[in-house]
């Protein structure tokens, strides 16, 4: 019999309403947004659900995705539905860590509001990212060789989707070498940091001192962490994995690689979205991929 994966997207993919109407039917739905905003100090559930400014900043993101991801996850926890392993991208791995049960929910989201915060504020102008498209991560990492500046991959999503961070001087030269390499396109992304780049080292340290106040238990499903594309079963390395996955590359194309060649063949997605369906398609077409962004979705399973 084949396993199950849950799979938690990252910064990116959020909308507003997202996860309204799980807090309008679900009582464990709205008791998640309501421990979000006091572990936070934030109306989490007014940013998540009315349009305002604040959802595409980076430290209200954080926050706000993460919270209507554990959301959705507990209700299909109500509803009896489990998973073997999980794995999220990037902002996602937090969501990994909710399935894994790895720490009490109130320090989840204290951590994560911190995160965003650290790396909102870590490199706030000079930065930028780009997505490649068309090249695989071996061409695009010998191309960034060549360049002056700070400038390395920061997501290797799938097979011809890589993502690259630095400096935006350094991110625009390589863009322009890339193409010359025969990249389909280069795509500046709007974000507010160079996000996954050692330029934001020291946002990592600022929450490595965090979580020496969060105790840490061992993950009741495994996870596949970002940093190494590795399995995580237990609490020892979770802390020097946060840590660096902060300004590490996120591994996600070999990470769907592991669970798929470790015997998943159903993979739950939650959250807004299906950006890691279309990661997953480009990796193996012959497995199961479900999406649970509305309480709709419930029906799929």
């Amino acid at each position: 019999m084949g396993k199950t994966a849950f799979l938690f997207p990252g910064q990116g993919v959020q909308c507003f309403g997202m996860g309204k109407d799980f807090y309008e039917n679900f009582e464990i739905a709205k008791q998640v947004y309501d421990l979000a905003g006091e572990a936070s100090g934030l109306d989490v559930a007014k940013i998540c659900f009315e349009e305002n400014e604040l959802l595409n900043i980076t430290e209200y993101t954080q926050i706000a995705l993460l919270t209507t991801e554990v959301a959705i996850l507990k209700v299909l926890w109500e509803k009896g539905v489990k998973a073997d392993m999980s794995a999220g991208l990037s902002l996602g791995e937090y969501g990994a860590l909710a399935a894994g049960e790895v720490m009490d929910l109130k320090d989840l989201f204290y951590l994560i509001r911190k995160r965003g915060l650290y790396m909102q504020e870590a490199y706030p102008q000079g930065g930028g990212m780009t997505a490649v498209l068309g090249l695989d991560v071996d061409a695009v990492e010998e191309v960034l060789k060549t360049c002056d500046g700070i400038v390395s991959v920061a997501n290797d999503n799938c097979p011809g989707q890589i993502v690259i961070t630095g400096e935006k001087t350094s991110v625009d030269q390589a863009a322009a070498l890339l193409t010359e390499k025969g990249a389909k396109k280069c795509v500046p992304l709007v974000v507010s940091g160079p996000f996954h780049s050692k330029l934001l080292e020291g946002a990592g340290e600022k929450l490595a001192e965090e979580m020496k106040n969060v105790s840490f238990k061992d993950p009741v499903i495994p996870y596949v962490c970002n940093l190494e594309a590795s399995l995580v079963d237990s609490k020892e390395r979770i802390p020097y994995l946060l840590e660096k996955q902060v300004s590490g590359k996120v591994r996600f194309r070999e990470s769907l690689q592991y669970l798929c060649e470790n015997g998943v063949d159903r993979f739950i997605e939650i959250g807004p979205g299906k950006s890691l369906a279309g990661f997953l398609k480009r990796i193996n077409r012959d497995v199961e991929i479900i999406n649970i962004s509305t309480v709709s979705d419930l029906e799929k399973l």
